[in-house]
Parts: structure tokens; sequence; C-alpha cells
């Protein structure tokens, strides 16, 4: 299963979507990057190259999002993924799709 695309775009494609949070061609190819390295299994160099993206950007929501599905779906380490949501919903405290994985997730820790 490929982790949840973010409503964004690329410039360079024709993907029918807005780039809602104004990703640069260069991120949005990154984080394309990072999604199929963990659906290769390859967690370890996603989870590398998802960091170093906050690095750039500590409040990229569709980076944040990404490491929560990561740390929460692929290696079962729940309060970090809970962590990644929490930083989201504070940024976007409408943002349906994180309230509901975080949600999802506290099951595990409380």
């Amino acid at each position: 299963m490929r982790t949840v695309r973010l409503v964004v775009l690329s410039r360079m494609s024709n993907h029918p979507f807005e780039n809602t949070y104004n990703l640069s061609d260069e991120q949005l190819s990154l984080l394309d990057e990072a999604e199929d390295l963990m659906v290769k299994g390859a967690l370890g160099a996603a989870e590398k190259l998802l960091l170093s993206m906050l690095e750039t950007d500590k409040d990229c929501i569709p980076v944040l999002s990404n490491l929560g599905h990561l740390y929460g779906r692929h290696l079962s380490e729940f309060e970090t993924a809970v962590e990644y949501y929490d930083r989201v919903l504070a940024l976007e405290p409408d943002n349906a799709w994180a309230r509901d994985a975080r949600r999802r997730y506290l099951r595990y820790i409380e």
C-alpha cells in the first residue's frame, strides 16, 4: 500500500491536484522518492531522507505526515508517530487525516 499522497502537484507533472503546500519541484521529487523507498521496504533510507527534508523546512506538513505514517505503520513506533501528527495538527488544526491517524496510534500507547 502506498503512503497517503497529500494534495500536492509538481509543476512538472500532469497530476490533477493543486500544490496546496506550495512545495518546490525538489520537495515533491524527494517526497516521491521517500514514498517509493517505503513501498520497497527501505525504511531506514526513507526515514533518513524525510528527516533531512525537515532540516530545510521544519514545518513541512507533507514531510511531517509522511514521518508519522512511517513511524506508525511501518516501524510501530507509535509514540513517535503521534509526536509527528501533533506537529501537523499544531500547524493545521483542521487536518482530518492527521487527526484520524493520531487517534489510531494513540490507542496503542494509552
